[in-house]
């Protein structure tokens, strides 16, 4: 019978079994603490010290891991935390620039709101809405959105969920990224887990300076100068319309800035989704930290084969990287 952990001592746990022996034992790096452990056990279990950085591969052996101490793991978490929250401020001064680079240099005039001019001022939550059914139907490539806030009444989710399968209906690229404390409410994980369902691909931020959205590289819509940054389109009093083609690539370049630095909710991922036995191979072995061509020699396939099998699982787990794949793996209990 297979042990699992215990949830009143963690320290009784199968990954920590694992480090204390690979700890006493550094020259067996790839060994089990006890002879009733199988392959499927071991690897959930690297998986797990992988993920908290207690190991690293050992060039000694090939697919091999040695423990480091729990000081260094904490250095090294530190320190990409460091440059992660500094890449993000970093973007959020580029955005906030960006904001002030499009209220000031190209909306001097208050009143520029004529039907046919590159820059339109639209009053009203009723135009509003009007504008982004107009939009949500004329999409035939992407719609890029932020969604700093959420109107969770019924009626407004359900409005909104009817205009994107609108875009998704004609073949457009839905992408959006979601605050990811927005995403803890039930009414709207659901909302978008309609949407993901429909083909949009979500994403969430740790916070959005302010909502916009892009069509088809035609189009962006943003928040009005004095509206503030928060909120969602639908309680907005104003809204600018920009058709200028150099300012709605320069909006589409903000939402990128966003997207890059945001990440795939696990909420989102599918414990359910398919995987055949080939897939779930490489996946095991790819937690034990194997390289494409010692994948390869063991399930006696070319490397083109196993790259394309392992680009194949990060996309069917909503992962951005091979070592992303392997942590949703081990959270939906694949490995």
């Amino acid at each position: 019978m297979e042990r699992t952990e215990s949830a009143g001592n963690p320290a009784d746990s199968d990954a920590t079994r694992l480090y204390a022996r690979l700890l006493a034992e550094p020259g067996r790096p790839s060994a089990a603490p006890g002879p009733d452990w199988d392959e499927r056990r071991l690897a959930a279990a690297t998986a797990e010290l992988l993920t908290l950085g207690l190991l690293q591969p050992t060039a000694a052996e090939a697919g091999g891991h040695a423990a480091v101490s729990v000081d260094t793991a904490v250095r090294q978490l530190l320190l990409d935390t460091d440059a992660q929250v500094t890449a993000l401020v970093a973007a959020l001064s580029r955005a906030r620039e960006t904001v002030d680079r499009l209220h000031a240099g190209y909306l001097p005039v208050q009143h520029r709101h004529h039907a046919g001019t590159a820059l339109e001022l639209v009053h009203g939550a009723d135009r509003i809405a009007a504008l982004l059914e107009d939009a949500a139907r004329g999409a035939r490539t992407e719609a890029l959105s932020l969604r700093p806030g959420q109107d969770l009444s019924g009626p407004a989710l359900a409005g909104k969920l009817a205009r994107e399968r609108l875009a998704l209906a004609h073949g457009a690229t839905l992408r959006t990224v979601y605050p990811a404390a927005v995403l803890r409410r039930p009414a709207v994980l659901a909302h978008v887990r309609e949407l993901t369902g429909a083909g949009a691909r979500i994403r969430a931020a740790h916070s959005l300076p302010l909502w916009l959205i892009v069509v088809d590289a035609r189009l962006a819509i943003l928040p009005a100068p004095g509206a503030g940054p928060g909120g969602d389109t639908m309680a907005a009093e104003a809204a600018v319309v920009v058709r200028e083609p150099a300012l709605v690539a320069l909006v589409a370049e903000l939402f990128e800035y966003f997207w890059s630095a945001a990440w795939t909710p696990p909420e989102l991922l599918s414990a359910a989704s398919d995987m055949t036995d080939r897939h779930s191979e490489v996946l095991r072995l790819l937690a034990n930290g194997l390289t494409d061509a010692a994948i390869a020699r063991k399930l006696e396939v070319s490397e083109r084969t196993v790259r394309r099998l392992v680009a194949e699982l990060t996309a069917d787990l909503g992962a951005e990287s091979r070592f992303q794949a392997g942590v949703h793996a081990a959270r939906l209990g694949r490995i």
